[in-house]
Parts: C-alpha cells; sequence; structure tokens
C-alpha cells in the first residue's frame, strides 16, 4: 500500500498543473486540419507535456507558445498531426470496435478517473498551511539534533597515519597546516576542514570516532574507513538548526501528498461494498509437505 500510495502521489503534480493550465476556448486557436477536424493549440499543447522537461510543461500555455523555437512548435505540430491522422486510419478500419482494444480503452479511462479523484481529494488537503504546519511541527522535533565541526587528515597506509598523529600532537603544531601539506582528501586546501555534519552524513567509522571527541580534542589513534585512514580533530559541537521553511518546502508538499493519498485511497476502499468470490485458501493439513508412502512391491 505505502509504494501505491507513494507512485500515486507523484503522479499528481503534472496533472495539477495541467489543469490548473487549460486554455479558455478564446485562446485556443486552430493550427491545423487533419480530414476536416480541428487540430487546436491545446491538442499541440497536450503533445508538448509528453515530451518536454517538466520545468516548461508547468508553464502557462500562452507563454510557453512563446518561448518555444518556432521549428520546437513546428515539430511538436507535425507530431499532433501524425498522432490524429493515425487514430482516423485505426478507426476507419474498425480497430476502434475491437474488443481488447476497447478494453485498454476502458483501463485508459478507469486510470483517468481514479487520478481525477485523488486530485480533487488530496488538492483540498494539502494547502499552504498545512505544509508550513507540518513544517512547524518537524523543525521542532528535530531541533537539538547533534552536529559536529571536524578537521582530518585523510592517508593511505596507517603508518602514515600514526606519522601525521604524531606531527599534529607536537607543541605549536597547527593540524589544519598538517592536513594541507599531508592528506590525500581533496578538501586538503582547506585544511581537511568538513564543516558541520551530523552522525549520519558520514560512514559508520568515521562517526563513531568524530562524536566521541570534544572540541579541541584529536582522535587518539588514526581511524580505519573505507576510504583510508584518518586524523580526526573536532572543532565544535552544537545543536542543528532546523532547515528553513523554504529549503524544505517541496519536500514536505510531496510527503504531505503522499500522506494524504493513502488516507483517501484507504477511506475510499473502506467504504466500499466488496464482495470477495474468490475461492477460499485450503485448509493446511497435516500431512503437508509429509514424505510420500512407500511403493507397494
Amino acid at each position: 500500500m505505502r509504494v501505491h500510495s507513494t507512485l500515486l502521489a507523484a503522479s499528481l503534480l503534472l496533472p495539477l498543473a495541467a489543469a490548473a493550465q487549460a486554455p479558455a476556448p478564446a485562446d485556443d486557436p486552430v493550427l491545423a486540419r487533419v480530414n476536416g477536424e480541428p487540430v487546436r493549440q491545446s491538442d499541440v499543447l497536450a503533445t508538448a507535456t509528453e515530451v518536454l522537461p517538466q520545468d516548461l510543461r508547468n508553464m502557462p500555455p500562452a507563454m510557453l507558445m512563446q518561448v518555444l523555437p518556432a521549428e520546437v512548435r513546428r515539430q511538436l505540430l507535425d507530431r499532433t498531426i501524425t498522432e490524429r491522422a493515425l487514430v482516423d486510419a485505426a478507426r476507419a478500419a474498425g480497430l476502434d470496435k475491437d474488443e481488447e482494444v476497447r478494453r485498454r480503452i476502458r483501463r485508459a479511462e478507469e486510470q483517468e478517473l481514479q487520478q481525477a479523484i485523488l486530485t480533487r481529494e488530496v488538492t483540498a488537503a494539502v494547502t499552504d498551511d498545512a505544509v508550513r504546519a507540518r513544517y512547524d511541527q518537524d523543525s521542532s522535533r528535530r531541533s537539538g539534533e547533534e552536529e559536529v565541526h571536524a578537521r582530518h587528515i585523510l592517508l593511505q597506509s596507517e603508518a602514515d597515519a600514526r606519522s601525521a598523529l604524531a606531527e599534529v600532537n607536537r607543541a605549536g603544531a597547527d593540524f589544519a597546516e598538517v592536513a594541507r601539506r599531508r592528506s590525500r582528501d581533496p578538501g586538503a586546501r582547506d585544511g581537511g576542514d568538513l564543516g558541520f555534519f551530523k552522525r549520519g552524513d558520514m560512514v559508520p567509522e568515521f562517526a563513531e570516532a568524530a562524536f566521541a571527541l570534544q572540541p579541541g580534542q584529536i582522535s587518539p589513534t588514526p581511524v580505519r574507513s573505507p576510504f583510508g585512514w584518518h586524523v580526526i580533530k573536532v572543532e565544535a559541537r552544537r545543536a542543528a538548526p532546523a532547515p528553513s521553511f523554504e529549503d524544505s518546502r517541496a519536500e514536505l508538499r510531496q510527503k504531505l501528498m503522499e500522506e494524504q493519498v493513502e488516507a483517501v485511497v484507504t477511506r475510499i476502499r473502506g467504504a466500499a461494498r466488496v464482495e470477495r468470490l474468490e475461492p477460499a485458501a485450503p485448509t493446511p493439513s497435516l500431512l503437508d509437505g509429509a514424505a510420500p508412502p512407500p511403493a507397494r512391491r
């Protein structure tokens, strides 16, 4: 149920944008005719939603037609004309009466109706206020998660790491300067500075060692990880600040949509009158899995 709901929620985004931007008839000029039937701008835009990048699909129709290069508009119109001609040919051949084709059309209609009811129900619940409320709720739970600010020196052998550890422990040694000179990590030029990070941001071996240190402390022994051998120094510890609302908005909206889809599906399924007619599963027998009797001589 959870995976099914997640996929349904993700698929809501496109229909919502398309429904909000459907052109009025006055803004929907006829661009061509195929067998006497008009091909309108909205037909070309429907084709565009299948092939254009997401950021272009979400633009208002009038603006989209303005920003698309003339050659792209021509290609989209040509594709729409071809599709219309193929549909006309299929109908002329009687394929719209074929039972298998009609079954697939019915299935497509059912899927569109499923999408329509979910879109209506979910958009009513996932408002800007609901997203903001979820942010406030999640932020209060996330506040206080611990972060450390650390530097490290990465080397490929334990012997080299022990040599670097001895060097940074000498009186007056500058850890950042030693890291710039000896570390094999790309961040060596920044003195091995890793900035602030949470425990889950690093591989377990590194995180365990770093979070065991207090500010100013250096790991007592080199720490081995899949990347090599590390000498670690912790500069500071703090409670992690919660991410801003703007940084969280899209993720929270998606999460709320997934939750609402699951709730709507559960509610509608629960209200439906369902009669299962499949035969009941056979009752397990004590002899299930027993060895067959020996053959008679």
